[in-house]
């Protein structure tokens, strides 16, 4: 496995990770890659899945935050407006995203012979970030099978990340980017929770990094630059929300990126999703009335710093990870793993 931050004395915040240090100590979510590395051609999709059951049948309870929103992802109206999650959600390329749709909805379908028929229909939940500098995404390379063998891949436990599904083609602060995922653990009544964090960087100007320690790493060749890259992150826990809350704690992802230097540039697609495993929605509720428990709100700012942590965390495992990568037309980028080991102190 790729070396992590932690592992190059880069520690974020206060709170305890979480056994993995992943969104999969979440119980029941689940990450899988499929990745494209062929010519000029970095790309790939990544799978999340809130549990491993049918999500039209059991949907999760979620919210989003759009941070900025110069983006394309799918699904995220019907999200905001009835604050659940009901197929996986997959991050791709700005251009695969109506591919990742359709597989979403295939899928779906195929699982559940209601649909379009005696219930609704289905919102599938598309993320992305553009990779074109890195990787030819005017090829439109990724297919329905791509999208089908990152969801098949789905597995709990050790995940990998850097220049993986998604993150394959993605930049970060001038360097590679990629796919990086970190968790947080606390106690609520006497009980052990989780809250995980995947991240796909993609954004950030050269030279505006700040790690944990206060340094500010400089990519060799670094040209100043408009920001146009995107971050998508995605938290889950299984703490008890509402959609309300679940959105709160999607906008502390913002307060980890501001731990990293961003500004969210104008050109920046930033968005957060935000779900809980706890009590799922029944599709097939038959009672006009349900019980739903949630947290205190007086013992948010518990799942706040978790929130904020672990996304500062995940983007720093996703840089690290990622290989230097040369890529489309002879743009390279260089690896943060790199500039760290020739630095240390």
């Amino acid at each position: 496995m790729a070396p992590r931050a932690r592992d190059l004395d880069l520690s974020c915040g206060i709170m305890r990770p979480g056994p993995l240090n992943a969104v999969t100590d979440v119980p029941g979510v689940m990450l899988g890659h499929s990745s494209l590395r062929r010519g000029d051609l970095h790309t790939g999709f990544t799978a999340l899945l809130p549990h491993g059951g049918n999500l039209f049948r059991r949907k999760v309870r979620a919210a989003v935050d759009v941070i900025n929103g110069f983006g394309k992802s799918a699904g995220l109206m019907q999200l905001a407006e009835l604050g659940q999650i009901e197929t996986p959600i997959l991050l791709g390329n700005t251009l695969a995203v109506g591919m990742g749709f359709d597989a979403l909805v295939t899928r779906a379908l195929a699982a559940n012979s209601d649909i379009g028929r005696e219930t609704g229909t289905v919102n599938p939940i598309v993320l992305e970030c553009n990779d074109g500098h890195l990787s030819d995404i005017r090829a439109r390379a990724l297919t329905q099978e791509h999208a089908f063998a990152a969801l098949d891949a789905a597995a709990s436990g050790t995940v990998a990340e850097g220049a993986v599904g998604a993150g394959t083609g993605m930049s970060a602060f001038g360097f590679k980017g990629g796919i990086g995922t970190a968790s947080r653990r606390f106690d609520l009544d006497r009980t052990e929770h989780i809250l995980g964090v995947l991240a796909l960087a993609n954004f950030g100007n050269a030279g505006d990094l700040v790690l944990p320690d206060g340094r500010r790493p400089v990519p060799p060749e670094a040209r100043p630059q408009a920001e146009r890259g995107s971050v998508i992150l995605v938290i889950a826990t299984d703490v008890p929300l509402e959609s309300r809350q679940l959105q709160r704690v999607a906008r502390r992802g913002g307060a980890g990126l501001a731990r990293l230097g961003a500004f969210w540039g104008n050109g920046s697609g930033d968005i957060a999703v935000a779900f809980t495993t706890a009590d799922t929605i029944d599709q097939d509720q038959p009672n006009d009335l349900v019980p739903l428990r949630a947290l205190n709100e007086n013992r948010i700012d518990t799942l706040f710093r978790a929130a904020a942590e672990a996304t500062q965390e995940a983007v720093l495992n996703a840089m690290i990870a990622a290989p230097a990568t040369t890529g489309r037309d002879g743009h390279h980028r260089p690896s943060l793993r790199d500039w760290l080991r020739a630095n240390a102190s």
